[in-house]
Formats: structure tokens, C-alpha cells, sequence
């Protein structure tokens, strides 16, 4: 994300804030289950912007839970577009973007805004890029089903996810067991081999 003067890209879990308090992060991205409470965590970091996004990390309507929407993944993207119109203001950045365990919500919001800052980058390479910041990346999909759409990257986008789910199926196997109990087997058949 150079274009918005962000040098730093981290996807973490709630239990791994306190390791990035000392980091100098600028700008953090939350996303949180509704009934979670804020993290308290946050009160030990220097100043930053903070957003808050509240919705819980499945991919098919569960009664008591609150599905990704359209309007969840256009305010990643708001906040994405709030970033690169700051850049002048500072001279780096550290974004931070976590969620319950950095697996799903966070990684895929992350990806998004890499894509919305580089418009030029291949899906593909964004998602490798993406498994550089974090290895145990996997995006949720119904977010970047929208996010595909809202990017104008036409297919392109979830036809990528489909090639990661299956690059990370073959780095470590255990996926499929940990996303089917999960209940996203859907996504462990989306994949496809590289």
C-alpha cells in the first residue's frame, strides 16, 4: 500500500494485540463479533485512527448472527479511501486490521484494501502478497464476493480467493478439517488447485 503511505501491514487476533502495542501503529481496522466487547488493549497503543466494524465471520445465515453485508464491506472500503486521502498528512503509516483470530474477516478486509490501493496489482499477487503478511490468511468469502463487485474486478477477485483456498490446502491440509467444523465447507469446495 505505498500509494497511501502505509509501510506496514499487519493482520493479527484479539489475543495478539498487546504484541503490536509498542509498534507504532497509525491506523487500525476492528472488526468484531456484535457481542464482543471493544478490546481494552488499544488504551497502550500511541494515538491512531480506529474503526469499528461489528459482524460475525460465516458465510451462511445463522440464527443470532449477524452475516457480512454489502454495506460492512463498503465501509472497509470508506475506510481504505479515508486512508489514501490522509497521506499527505503524514509521512508513514502502520495499518493494523484484526478480527476475532486474523484468519477470515481481517484477512480479507486487508486484501480488499490492497486491491482498492493497487488497482494495477493482479488478484493473484494479492493474495500472495497477502499469505506474506499472513500465512494463515483465509479470506471470508461472501466479503470478497462483494468486494469483487464493488472493485470492478469483475470474477476475477473470488476466482483468485478460489486458487489461495487451494494454495492453502496443499501448504497445510488441516484447513479443510478446521474450516468444515467451522461450517465453511462451501469454501474448502471453492478450492482449486494452482
Amino acid at each position: 500500500m505505498e500509494s497511501v503511505s502505509i509501510s506496514l501491514l499487519t493482520i493479527c487476533g484479539i489475543e495478539e494485540l498487546p504484541d503490536h502495542a509498542e509498534r507504532k501503529v497509525t491506523h487500525i481496522l476492528s472488526i468484531l463479533d456484535p457481542e464482543r466487547p471493544d478490546p481494552e488493549t488499544f488504551g497502550a497503543y500511541t494515538p491512531h485512527e480506529r474503526t469499528v466494524l461489528r459482524f460475525h465471520d460465516i458465510i451462511e445465515d445463522r440464527p443470532g448472527m449477524e452475516m457480512p453485508r454489502r454495506d460492512h464491506v463498503e465501509k472497509v472500503l470508506a475506510f481504505g479511501e479515508e486512508l489514501a486521502k490522509s497521506c499527505d498528512l503524514r509521512e508513514d503509516g502502520h495499518l493494523l486490521v484484526h478480527c476475532h483470530m486474523g484468519v477470515s474477516r481481517s484477512t480479507a478486509s486487508m486484501v480488499m484494501l490492497m486491491a482498492q490501493a493497487q488497482p494495477e496489482v493482479s488478484e493473484d499477487d494479492l493474495f500472495k502478497r497477502l499469505a506474506v503478511i499472513r500465512p494463515q490468511a483465509w479470506p471470508n468469502s461472501v466479503m470478497i464476493a462483494y468486494a469483487d463487485e464493488l472493485l470492478g474486478r469483475d470474477g476475477r477477485f473470488t476466482e483468485a480467493l478460489r486458487r489461495h483456498y487451494g494454495r492453502q490446502i496443499e501448504r497445510d491440509p488441516y484447513f479443510v478439517t478446521w474450516m468444515t467444523e467451522l461450517g465453511r465447507a462451501r469454501e474448502v469446495d471453492m478450492a482449486v488447485s494452482s
